[in-house]
């Protein structure tokens, strides 16, 4: 039986998610991501803005340690749980990663779609594939369950 594309995105963004779980055990926003190439990971991080700074989002760690392979991802995909904000679409955008694919929209800050949709304005000089909502419940899910355990 071969895996659709569907079932292979799912398959990734299942290990973004646990990626997301790292971080939320050690208190950071949930948040996870992994960077595939060639049907593996060449890397995965997920969000440690409390534990770094503010920057250090999951998508931003995530690029950084793919680079240290190759100066560009055109043959990569990023799965990542929530929709990037506008630093990460920007890093995304200037990795030249060939595909996006996100889990859960984020209307406070999302740049894929919620707020603008930088990875799709064809002023830039790179436009990757984006592929939006693959595992978004379980996305959504765990990002209230962290914020719901915050407010108590």
């Amino acid at each position: 039986m071969s895996i659709t594309q569907s079932e292979d995105h799912k398959y990734w963004m299942k290990l973004a998610l646990d990626e997301a779980v790292k971080a939320k055990n050690i208190g950071e926003i949930p948040v996870g991501a992994v960077i595939v190439k060639d049907n593996r990971v060449i890397a995965s991080s997920y969000n440690l803005t409390n534990k770094i700074d503010q920057v250090s989002h999951a998508e931003k760690l995530v690029i950084d340690k793919a680079l240290k392979y190759n100066k560009y991802l055109y043959d990569c995909t990023l799965y990542v749980t929530l929709e990037p904000c506008f630093m990460c679409a920007g890093a995304i955008i200037l990795s030249r990663i060939g595909k996006v694919v996100f889990g859960a929209s984020d209307e406070k800050a999302g740049a894929v779609g919620s707020l603008y949709n930088l990875l799709l304005d064809k002023r830039m000089n790179h436009n990757p594939i984006v592929v939006q909502g693959v595992l978004a419940e379980e996305s959504s899910f765990l990002l209230k369950e962290f914020f719901k355990e915050k407010r108590k």
